[in-house]
């Protein structure tokens, strides 16, 4: 098992599940859209907020980024972290029928991939946590002159970059420029954009 500091979002029981088989952490269930409209789970999660700080771990689907952008809003940005499942197309087993758009949610996710999202979210496991890259950091300056932001082709590009790191392709400029930080220095991140054009072919 492994031991998270933080206070982990989800959206469904089945994710609850799935997370507390491998995963010592409290963790809170929005219930879909219910934390729109039940205020005792968006209190039960700034509480937890003020404790231990948050994760949210949400569906990389339409859905589950309108429910992390509620959530992310309503709370002060300093105790709120960002963990991202990848764009997985597929099934759970215990569904007849896949998604509205075809991916795989959190519970249908593999162990080793929820929790590399974890250690990139800079999540404390076991007592460490991974820190923001050291060196010069990354700016929207960055993003825009490598076309990645801004500009025509910026989303497909930007797409391309988020499919290569393992992160959801409707991920924000904002929300990428936060985690670019944490998983790349600044002359990675320079390689990487050179070969932008190749990763927009493995799509």
């Amino acid at each position: 098992m492994y031991k998270i500091k933080e206070t982990i979002v989800v959206e469904g029981i089945y994710d609850k599940i799935k997370l507390s088989r491998f995963i010592d952490a409290v963790i809170i269930v929005t219930n879909g859209f219910c934390v729109f409209s039940d205020d005792r789970i968006l209190e039960s999660i700034k509480k937890m907020a003020d404790e231990t700080g948050i994760v949210i771990l949400t569906d990389s689907d339409s859905a589950g980024f309108k429910i992390r952008n509620y959530i992310k809003q309503s709370l002060p940005k300093e105790k709120v972290k960002h963990a991202y499942v990848p764009d997985v197309y597929g099934k759970e087993k215990r569904k007849r029928e896949p998604g509205k758009e075809g991916l795989l949610g959190v519970e249908g996710i593999k162990d080793d991939i929820i929790l590399d999202s974890l250690k990139k979210a800079g999540c404390t496991i076991d007592g460490s946590a991974t820190a923001v890259k050291e060196g010069r950091e990354i700016t929207k300056a960055d993003l825009y002159k490598a076309g990645l932001s801004g500009g025509e082709g910026s989303g497909e590009k930007r797409n391309a970059l988020a499919h290569s790191l393992g992160i959801p392709m409707k991920i924000s400029a904002n929300m990428l420029l936060d985690l670019l930080n944490r998983l790349l220095n600044y002359d990675e991140f320079c390689e990487i954009v050179q070969n932008i054009d190749d990763l927009k072919e493995e799509i």
